[in-house]
This record gives C-alpha cells, structure tokens and sequence, in this order.
C-alpha cells in the first residue's frame, strides 16, 4: 500500500507571530513548538513537504537593504526572497531534525531553495496589488517612486506608504522532479518558502522577477505536481468561518467542493485574509487532490485525525 503525501503550508504567524520581537531567539522558540506537530504526522507514517510563509522576515531584509543603501549594493527582491527562504529553511531544518531524534525518528530533513514559474505576461504586472517592506512618510515614499521607480501605496490601516510588487499566478515548479525523487527517499522536504523565487521563462532560460507569489497558492501547485493526497494550510484560526466578524458566524467543518467554490465566488471570504487560502484549496481538488484541510498550527493533529479544522473534500 502506498504511503500517503501531505504538503503542509506553515503560516508566517508560525514562525513570528503578530505582536512578537521577532529576534533570532524568539523565532527558534516559535518554530519549536511549531514543529511538535509536524513532528507527529511524519511519525503517523505520512510523508510530509512543508512549505513557510516569509512576510515579516523578508520585509526585515528589505529594511535592510535601505538602511545599508549607501554602503553595500541592495539586492532585488527575487535575491531577498531567495535569502529568506535559506535563513527560514536552515532554522526549521534544524529544529525538526532535532525533534525527531528526540523521539527516536531518523528521518533526513532539507530544505530546498525553490523557484516557481509565473507568466511575463500576467496581468498582476500591470496591476501590482501586494505591500512589502516598511513604511514610509508621504515625502520620502514620492521621493522613493522617483529614484527607484517603485509603484507606493498608501496603507489603509494609515500606518503610512509602502511599497506594492506584482502578485503573478504560480504555474510551475521548478524542482519538482528533485522534491519528488526526495520524498522516495524518505526524507522530508522544506521548499516553495514564502511563495518560492518568481522566475519567468525567456529564450529557454529562467530569469528572476521583482514580484511576490501567495505562498498558499504556490504550495497548491507543489501538491498538485508532486502527487499529494492532502493539501494543510495552517493559518492563525482554527477553522474557516461563515460570517466571520459578525454576531451569527459559524464555522465550517466540513464541506464539498462545488459549496465552497459557490461561496468563494460569492465574495464570502475576503480577498486579503481566507480568500486566498480557500482559493489554493479548491485549485488542489480541482488538480484531483483527495483532501484540503485549513486549521491552526497547534491543531494539526487534531485536524488530520479529523477531530478539528475544516475540511473541503471533493463531494
């Protein structure tokens, strides 16, 4: 009998969650307790591919990069990513190979710096739609569009400007073929970080863009590739709501896919929160995935026992 393949999409939260310092300390700290879990489905028999989310360390990366302009050379975004992609998988690498051995699991843990192929001609190119990196005041934020070219956005929590990127559909994976014959192996992979490198093909070669890919959707298109049973996203609720925010909402445990697309299309999860999380799962089940479960970090367990979260199954 064939061992079954999760993908498990970790939120940034799981790393540095809202309202945390964010020191190299705290987000040790954070990712071990995050990894208990994890460490219980790999011990459960399943193979796992996790994949992280990178928002608040790769803006750190950027506000670097701007603070050091004058003295090193600041790099593009396509390197940022690149960059937080090997910090973050160095620091969940290593904890969860430590967590295993202490329960007496020798499984081999990687991590994977990953490209994913978006099309040069997506309309998010047009239209860039994702804030990244600090804020800024009025005067320095035009000064900023002028001299860099970056396209700023006042922020409607009025915290400010910051700066917009394009936010293209993932196609492809590049190193699927590599995760695949490393899930044979038996070992676990961490790879598509924060959404994965965006890359474009032009004249047969992969070339790096200024852009940021939803990690949840990229994360789909890694278990739709590979072969995965279920797809996990792990986000800073437990279940999906109906109504959330309102005095009659409810959450959903369970629910089909032709249900949760005709509440997608009718705008019931919004676009800057679940949205894009619902959208990842009914794409996996369109690709012939059996399963898509969205939960909190410390209720993955419960969750792929189906004692929690909500799942979204084919029918």
């Amino acid at each position: 009998m064939s061992v079954g393949i999760d993908v498990v999409a970790v939120g940034g939260n799981a790393i540095v969650p809202a309202g945390g310092k964010g020191t190299i300390e705290d987000q040790r700290e954070v990712t071990k307790s995050s990894m208990g879990q994890v460490c219980d489905l790999i011990a459960s028999g399943r193979k796992v591919i996790l994949t992280h989310g990178n928002g608040p360390i790769v803006g750190n990366i950027l506000e670097r990069n701007e603070a050091a302009k004058d003295h090193i050379p600041p790099m593009p975004l396509d390197i940022c990513g690149a960059d937080s992609q090997g910090g973050i998988g160095y620091m969940i690498q290593q904890i969860l190979k430590n967590e295993l051995l202490v329960r007496g699991i020798d499984r081999q843990v990687v991590s994977l710096v990953s490209q994913v192929v978006v099309s040069e001609g997506d309309d998010a190119f047009q239209n860039p739609t994702k804030p990244i990196g600090p804020f800024y005041g009025k005067e320095i934020a035009a000064d900023l569009a002028r001299s860099k070219g970056w396209i700023m956005r006042k922020d409607d929590g009025g915290e400010g400007y910051r700066r917009v990127v394009p936010s293209p559909t993932p196609l492809e994976i590049v190193e699927a073929e590599v995760i695949t014959k490393l899930l044979d192996l038996d070992v676990v992979v961490i790879a598509v970080g924060g959404g994965g490198i965006p890359v474009i093909r032009r004249k047969g070669e992969l070339i790096g863009v200024e852009a940021v890919i939803d990690k949840d959707r990229a994360a789909s298109v890694l278990a739709s590739e590979i072969g995965a049973q279920r797809l996990i996203i792990l986000t800073n609720v437990k279940e999906v709501y109906l109504n959330w925010g309102k005095p009659n909402q409810r959450p959903i445990r369970e629910i089909s896919l032709p249900e949760i697309r005709r509440l997608y299309e009718a705008y019931e999860f919004p676009a800057g929160s679940m949205g894009p999380k619902i959208r990842a799962a009914i794409d996996f089940i369109d690709a012939g995935g059996e399963e898509s479960i969205i939960s909190h970090i410390d209720s993955l367990t419960s969750a792929c026992q189906g004692k929690g979260g909500t799942h979204i199954l084919p029918a």
